[in-house]
């Protein structure tokens, strides 16, 4: 219990530094103007038997202090800030998650070179097919291309583009070639088309001469 320790009389007073050297965390006590150390108590576990916090108190604690020659003593630490007790926690508290955390990551190294190795490399011979949508074979070393439709004669010809008259209203020019645009008969010495027949002349309007009106 902290209420049984002589508060109003300190016995030394002073900054309080938290270092590391690998797993194990050290609590220093150094004088607040030279920084001369006046005992530190390593921490190797948290909560452990290093640091303990007293019962009617949240800003003092009992560490277990050190000199290096094998000699311990258990002295009485208080903060006379509450934020600063806290700190003290806090900092304890993160320096051994991180202590968990990389023990964790070398199982886990370990567990994966004890376990089986795979081996993703070919073997002797070994070969692999790709099957890749939407391209085709190439034949001959050149792609392939679409056909055009052609027209009669050989002839290549494009669809007539909407509305069927010129704006300007010239006349394109004649076909130099025996084929012509779909529709008209093809005038050649192997085809015979049949041409159509006229009507007569004098039947063209004659329901319409009959009608009334």
């Amino acid at each position: 219990r902290a209420a049984e320790w002589q508060l109003d009389q300190p016995a030394w007073s002073g900054r309080l530094r938290i270092t590391a050297k690998g797993s194990t965390a050290f609590i220093k006590l150094e004088d607040k103007t030279s920084g001369e150390l006046f005992a530190q108590a390593p921490v190797e576990q948290f909560p452990g038997i290093a640091v303990e916090g007293v019962t009617d108190s949240s800003r003092y604690f009992v560490i277990r202090i050190e000199d290096g020659n094998g000699r311990r003593a258990f002295i009485g630490v208080g903060f006379v800030d509450r934020g600063d007790a806290f700190d003290f926690n806090v900092a304890l508290q993160d320096h051994f998650k991180w202590v968990r955390q990389q023990s964790e990551l070398a199982r886990q190294a370990q567990d994966l070179e004890q376990g089986p190795k795979l081996d993703l490399g070919f073997k002797e011979g070994q070969t692999i097919k790709l099957s890749i949508a939407n391209m085709k074979k190439k034949e001959g070393g050149t792609g392939s291309t679409r056909p055009r439709p052609a027209g009669p004669g050989g002839l290549s010809l494009l669809p007539p583009p909407p509305g069927g008259k010129s704006g300007s209203g010239e006349r394109p020019a004649p076909l130099s070639t025996p084929a012509q645009l779909p529709g008209t008969p093809i005038t050649d010495s192997l085809l015979s088309w049949p041409q159509p027949t006229a009507a007569p002349a004098a039947d063209v309007w004659g329901d319409f001469a009959k009608a009334s009106g």
